[in-house]
């Protein structure tokens, strides 16, 4: 199962740091969510990408989990020559975790 079967992710960034936040579509599935998408399986998933740390937040009360990658946007959108500068397509990177 793919963690989209499941939940839904928002991405921001700020200079060269990133965070996703990911949230479940039913709160029945906080429990799963919370025990399998952690740090390290998003540092896996990212390994390409980033180049600092994986940081996770839990917000209980919103059913959310915030990741917060640094090293990860190759400068930021100032100074990335990647297509995609500000990372905006990592929450449907996040998205194809598989759980």
């Amino acid at each position: 199962m793919k963690l989209r079967d499941i939940a839904y992710a928002r991405q921001g960034d700020k200079t060269d740091v990133a965070n996703i936040c990911v949230f479940p579509h039913d709160e029945a599935d906080w429990p799963a969510l919370r025990e399998r998408l952690t740090a390290e399986v998003v540092a896996t998933k990212f390994a390409p990408l980033i180049h600092g740390t994986v940081t996770r937040y839990e917000f209980p009360v919103l059913h959310g989990l915030n990741f917060v990658m640094t090293a990860a946007l190759a400068g930021g959108m100032s100074r990335s020559l990647r297509v995609d500068g500000t990372g905006k397509s990592y929450a449907s990177l996040m998205l194809d975790i598989d759980l």
